[in-house]
C-alpha cells in the first residue's frame, strides 16, 4: 500500500537569508546575518510520507516552490539551530539532481520555531518507536518454530465417512387405512348397514367387502311361511291354526 502525503506543520510566514560560510566550529550565529531586510518571504509547510520527512518553502499566494529541504533526522545536518537565538535556524536545501546549499530561516514569533522542534521532534519518535516494533515483530516470527504439516514418506490417513440413510430407506410402517381418509372420532359407535348387511373394510386393498349374515326376520310379524327355513332361526311360538300360512 503506497504511503499517503501527510501536513505535520503549516507557517503562513518565514523569512529566508543568504549566510555566509561557517568560519568556526561553534556553531552559526544570526548575528552575521542582515536580519533586518529578509532574502525572500513566502510561507513554510512541513510534510512527512511515511518516515520520510520534507520541509517546503512555498509562495503565499501561488504556492510555487521555492525550495525544499528533506530531513533524515532531527537534531542533524538538514536543519540547525543557530547559537544566538532560538527563532532562527540554518537549513541545507536540495534541488532535484542533488546540489545542495545552506539557508538561513527565521521566523517573527518565538512560538512558531517551538512549533517547529516540536513537530520535528514527534515525527522522528514515531519513526524510531515503528521501527522497534518492525524488528521485534520481525524477530518473534523468525522464533516461533515453524508448523509442518505435510505428509511424510509413507503416511496414510484413514477416514470414517457415516453416512445416513435417506428419506424412505427402510421398511415403512403400515398406516391404517380409514373411510374418507379421516380417522374415527374417539368413542364413536359403528352402526351396521341397513337389511342385515355387514359391510368390513378389506385391509389390503381398503375395499368394501359383503358378509352374508342370517336374516332377520321379515317386517311381516307372525305371517310366516310354515315351510322350511333356508337359514337356522331361532324357534318361535306355536301359530294358532285359525291363520293362513303363506
Amino acid at each position: 500500500m503506497e504511503d499517503y502525503e501527510a501536513i505535520l506543520l503549516v507557517k503562513q510566514e518565514v523569512f529566508v537569508f543568504k549566510i555566509p560560510p561557517r568560519t568556526s566550529n561553534r556553531g552559526y550565529r544570526a548575528a552575521d546575518w542582515n536580519l533586518s531586510t529578509p532574502d525572500w518571504t513566502g510561507r513554510m509547510r512541513l510534510l512527512a510520507k511515511g518516515t520520510e520527512c520534507i520541509l517546503k518553502l512555498e509562495d503565499k499566494v501561488s504556492g510555487e516552490l521555492f525550495a525544499k529541504c528533506p530531513v533524515d533526522t532531527y537534531p542533524g545536518i538538514a536543519i540547525e539551530a543557530v547559537s544566538d537565538s532560538s527563532r532562527y535556524f540554518v537549513v541545507r536545501i536540495q534541488d532535484d539532481s542533488g546540489r545542495a546549499a545552506f539557508i538561513g530561516v527565521g521566523f517573527a514569533d518565538r512560538s512558531d520555531s517551538f512549533d517547529l522542534n516540536v513537530a520535528l521532534q514527534d515525527h522522528f519518535k514515531w519513526v524510531k518507536q515503528s521501527q522497534e516494533i518492525e524488528k521485534e515483530g520481525a524477530t518473534e516470527e523468525a522464533a516461533k518454530p515453524r508448523l509442518d504439516l505435510s505428509f511424510k514418506a509413507g503416511e496414510t490417513i484413514k477416514i470414517n465417512m457415516k453416512i445416513g440413510k435417506k428419506d424412505g430407506d427402510g421398511a415403512s410402517k403400515p398406516k391404517t387405512k380409514t373411510l374418507g381418509g379421516l380417522p374415527p372420532p374417539p368413542g364413536a359407535i359403528r352402526l351396521a348397514p341397513p337389511g342385515g348387511v355387514k359391510f368390513n373394510v378389506d385391509g389390503a386393498d381398503g375395499g368394501f367387502k359383503q358378509q352374508p349374515e342370517p336374516l332377520q326376520q321379515e317386517i311381516w310379524g307372525d305371517f310366516t311361511s310354515a315351510g322350511p327355513s333356508s337359514t337356522t332361526a331361532a324357534p318361535k311360538p306355536p301359530v294358532s291354526s285359525n291363520w293362513v300360512q303363506f
